[in-house]
């Protein structure tokens, strides 16, 4: 097998594919939060209701321009957050920044103006009485403020996952010195597995990546730690 070769394939890091799995991070993980405030928040309002009965507002809340209206606040935190707080290239380079972008961008506020605009039309259009309506408008702020909480507590998460990153880069340094490559693997699937909770950088991404390429080169040579200066030094400008 040509390992030059097959390293020369690897796409490097872009700026836009960057912004773009920045921004489709984002969306996502805020959506799972306001999903799940939404729901928790219900159930808090309404705790003589069964399960089914509190989807089945949610449903109807969501049918009724909730869940379209979260998203495109999504949108419009993210981007409006941005400006906000100068990021001019479009991307963004730390988790402090994140947070403060999605503060800046309007996010709770936006939600809370459609949950009530969902409630009001949902009540018109007969999905909802007007006595569960009203007691869920009342405690719009028990909603909101549980995502608020949520959203708060994914970013000190991704801060955490960013340290065990770091730790695990450090383990797996020591590892490829001491040509161990069963702890070179388990500490590169922890890693891969913590990447997957945090906001996509360009630093963290460069850093992995070509630890990454590296570990490949060694496993696709049958674990054989004996590659050249050259396969190397190309692993680590292909990152």
């Amino acid at each position: 097998m040509d390992i030059t070769n097959s390293l020369s394939n690897n796409i490097k890091i872009d700026n836009q594919l960057i912004e773009k799995n920045q921004n489709s991070f984002l969306q996502s993980t805020l959506w799972t939060i306001i999903d799940k405030g939404i729901n928790v928040g219900i159930r808090t309002l309404l705790p003589n209701f069964l399960e089914d009965k509190v989807i089945e507002i949610k449903d109807a809340l969501f049918n009724n321009g909730l869940k379209e209206g979260a998203k495109k606040a999504i949108t419009s935190a993210i981007d409006l957050g941005k400006k906000a707080t100068g990021i001019i290239t479009g991307t963004i380079n730390n988790i402090y920044q994140a947070e403060e972008t999605i503060k800046s961008g309007g996010l709770i506020d936006n939600i809370s103006k459609t949950l009530n605009a969902s409630i009001q039309s949902a009540v018109k259009n007969n999905s909802i009485n007007e006595e569960i309506g009203n007691t869920i408008k009342k405690g719009n702020n028990v909603i909101t403020k549980t995502i608020d909480n949520d959203i708060e507590k994914n970013f000190k998460n991704q801060i955490s996952s960013l340290e065990k990153i770091e730790n695990n880069s450090q383990n797996w340094k020591k590892a490829f010195k001491e040509q161990n490559f069963k702890d070179m693997e388990k500490e590169y699937k922890k890693i891969k597995e913590n990447l997957k909770k945090v906001l996509p950088m360009e630093k963290t991404l460069k850093e992995a990546r070509e630890l990454e390429n590296i570990h490949l080169l060694i496993k696709n040579n049958g674990q054989n730690f004996d590659i050249s200066k050259e396969e190397l030094e190309l692993a680590k400008k292909l990152s």
